[in-house]
């Protein structure tokens, strides 16, 4: 009985350890947009959000904010901010990520998404304005490597 206890807790063990496990990463990622359609279709439009959100413009009526004035416009700059984050995990996948160098550029465009996400929160248009600078650096830096003359 002490034998049959003792399997009987040894496999409720095994099954409840391999339950537990976390599930294994899927290795098949639809890659199948070419890059210009990922920076059209899903990059671009979140920076221009950030970056017709920032900064001022001046015409024959004087100088006028961008700043968000609205909770709603807040969070339009807040959501592309969380666009930006994930576009750099996106282009880090199998079959995106060229080299190193794109690596260290896609993290950096979800270390800005962040930043981009958190000045939103404060509704910081100050911050909005240096991290969408940040932003175009990082984009500018890239493309002077990996897509010369865009």
């Amino acid at each position: 009985m002490k034998q049959l206890f003792n399997s009987l807790a040894i496999g409720l063990a095994a099954l409840l350890s391999s339950a537990c496990e976390p599930a294994a990463p899927p290795t098949d990622y639809d890659t199948s947009l070419d890059m210009k359609q990922l920076m059209r279709h899903v990059l671009e439009p979140a920076s221009d959000v950030v970056w017709d959100s920032a900064g001022y413009v001046v015409d024959s009526e004087g100088e006028h904010s961008l700043a968000p004035t609205t909770d709603e416009a807040w969070a339009a700059v807040k959501a592309a901010g969380a666009m930006i984050v994930e576009s750099g995990n996106v282009l880090m996948l199998p079959g995106r990520a060229a080299d190193a160098d794109w690596v260290e550029f896609s993290r950096a465009l979800s270390t800005v998404g962040h930043k981009v996400m958190a000045a939103a929160d404060a509704q910081d248009d100050d911050a909005v304005f240096e991290h969408g600078a940040t932003l175009y650096s990082v984009c500018v830096a890239c493309h002077q490597i990996h897509a010369p003359g865009l």
